[in-house]
């Protein structure tokens, strides 16, 4: 076992996605295959954080501006991080929490196909899915032959209303079932688990947040009133599939946490290109109604864990101990914004962000300071389970347990896991 740091200075890394350009692109009416790459083009060239090193290829020799995305990126740093997506879907999913798809997220990390998460009132939820449960069979092919084929990533179809697919799955009991699940849009929860632990006589708050998008400023104001309300002077923030969001729903959790110690201060400084350092600016704490004035943080990730969720933890480790638990992050040092085009929205990388020590630019992500599996055998919230039981066991003792150790010691290493790694668009809903 090993003390834990809970200094302010650690180096950690962040992305986020903001909502809006930084500048007008001026009216848009071509909507041919080539002046939508054209377009992509021009945004590359002026707003692009690396811009300097676009290749010079004609954006006409490609059949999508998604191509053509991929064909100039910069690839020793953004290998998925600038995306294009369709505006119905940027739409849905920053403004009402939606997307469209089965209702479920899932990890492929050991082979399989395991079922992480299931939201409410959605296909996968009346398919009969829940946590745990072992996904064998798509469509009437094996999950095996589809990892082997590399197929895996797009068994589920095209994010189209009415795709369906035709499941085999084990649940965790170990019996075999079969449903038929059709795409529809689903509204993902953003704040789907709000509890209260008695832990040593005190109050330890617990809230699972899935998104950072436009309702979860009430849904963050409502679960934090329930803590107020329970006296809780200790927080467990469970981020472990949250692929981020809005930076001013990061502001106001940070802001949520932090209370009038931090209110005024400095959460982070966007960083822009040679081109557009008149853009730079700060970003600073607020002191919502509901804040809570933490002395200290428990956050609980995963390697899905990025963006506006590192920005979190970046952002308030200058002012107060944020113990991080789980796996390493995702890492995203550098943020976005989304611009309409057409049909479509494209977000290129255009700025970096750090924090009030000028800490960032941590692509392999942040580090936890004690490793703990995400216990699928398990339900979130359980303080059973074992990321949550590691937290509280940290809360308790300031230290690592002998479970973290033997986590370190039989964990494989990032690299070997970065075929399972969610990429673009995918990597910001993490679900199907």
């Amino acid at each position: 076992m090993r003390r834990l740091p809970f200094v302010s200075a650690l180096l950690v890394a962040l992305v986020i996605l903001a909502p809006a350009a930084a500048h007008a692109q001026g009216s848009f009416t071509n909507c041919s295959t080539t002046g939508k790459n054209l377009y992509v083009r021009d945004v590359l060239t002026d707003l692009y954080y690396w811009y300097e090193f676009l290749p010079n290829v004609d954006p006409a020799r490609f059949d999508s501006p998604e191509a053509y995305l991929e064909a100039v990126r910069y690839r020793p740093l953004d290998h998925s991080f600038s995306y294009i997506t369709s505006r119905e879907a940027n739409d849905a999913f920053f403004s009402e929490s939606q997307f469209v798809g089965f209702g479920l997220s899932t990890s492929t990390e050991t082979g399989q196909m395991r079922v992480l998460q299931v939201f409410d009132d959605s296909p996968a939820s009346q398919a009969g899915l829940n946590r745990g449960d072992r996904v064998v069979e798509i469509n009437g092919v094996s999950v095996a032959s589809l990892f082997a084929s590399g197929q895996i990533g797009s068994a589920f179809g095209t994010s189209e209303v009415g795709v369906t697919v035709d499941i085999a799955f084990e649940t965790r009991a170990g019996e075999i079932r079969r449903a038929r699940m059709v795409k529809r849009a689903v509204t993902i929860p953003t704040v789907s688990l709000t509890r209260v632990f008695d832990v040593d006589g005190r109050r330890v708050g617990y809230i699972f947040f899935r998104n950072f998008v436009t309702p979860s400023f009430a849904a963050l104001d409502a679960a934090f009133a329930v803590l107020r309300e329970a006296k809780a002077t200790e927080l467990v923030l469970d981020l472990r599939y949250n692929g981020g969001g809005l930076v001013d729903v990061a502001t106001h959790l940070t802001s949520l946490i932090g209370g009038t110690p931090t209110s005024g201060q400095i959460l982070g400084r966007y960083v822009h290109n040679a081109k557009h350092r008149a853009y730079d600016k700060d970003l600073r704490f607020t002191d919502p109604t509901q804040a809570l004035g933490l002395a200290r943080l428990f956050v609980i990730t995963t390697q899905g864990s990025a963006s506006a969720s590192e920005l979190v933890i970046n952002g308030l480790r200058p002012y107060i101990p944020v113990a991080v638990i789980g796996d390493r992050t995702y890492g995203k040092p550098v943020g976005q914004y989304g611009l309409p085009f057409c049909d479509k929205v494209v977000a290129p990388v255009a700025f970096s962000i750090r924090n009030a020590f000028d800490q960032g630019d941590y692509y392999d992500g942040i580090a936890a300071d004690c490793l703990a599996a995400d216990d699928i055998e398990h339900d979130l919230g359980e303080p059973r389970e074992a990321s949550l039981a590691e937290a509280l066991h940290v809360l308790r003792t300031g230290r690592c347990s002998e479970v973290s150790a033997e986590v370190a010691r039989v964990r494989p290493l990032r690299a070997s896991l970065a075929g399972a790694r969610a990429t673009g668009w995918q990597s910001v809903v993490n679900a199907w």
